[in-house]
């Protein structure tokens, strides 16, 4: 029979095991994750190619979804709504969608500390725009 500090070493050594595989995990998790948002390129629409019309469009990474709305009228976005953004920390980026209708270009600069998220909404957005 085991004595009792021999079953308390063996479950803290159990548990030290589950929490070192759990580590290592979420670290290939989060080296997938940054690699998909550093792979995102951004292109340029050229609105005078865009007819009139509702463009739906998302993008996502590993932790990060967006999924939008687009109006376009008469060659500019006239609205861009938000359907869904599934986020960590980078609900700060939404502001981003005012920032594009006001410039009417995708070349705006990401929010800082939501870098990830704004990325993604801006590819959101090239995506429901280059699907007419």
């Amino acid at each position: 029979m085991l004595s009792k500090k021999k079953v308390i070493l063996l479950i803290l050594g159990l548990i030290i095991i589950i929490l070192g595989i759990k580590g290592v995990a979420y670290y290939n998790d989060l080296k997938t994750y940054q690699e998909q948002v550093n792979d995102i390129t951004i292109s340029q629409i050229d609105l005078s190619q865009i007819a009139d019309g509702v463009y739906q469009g998302s993008y996502e990474v590993k932790w990060v979804a967006a999924e939008v709305k687009v109006i376009v009228k008469d060659n500019k976005i006239v609205d861009i709504e938000l359907l869904k953004h599934k986020n960590g920390r980078g609900e700060a980026a939404e502001v981003i969608i005012p920032k594009v209708i006001e410039e009417q270009t995708l070349g705006v600069d990401v929010i800082t500390g939501a870098t990830s998220s704004s990325k993604v909404i801006l590819k959101a957005i090239e995506e429901a725009l280059s699907s007419n």
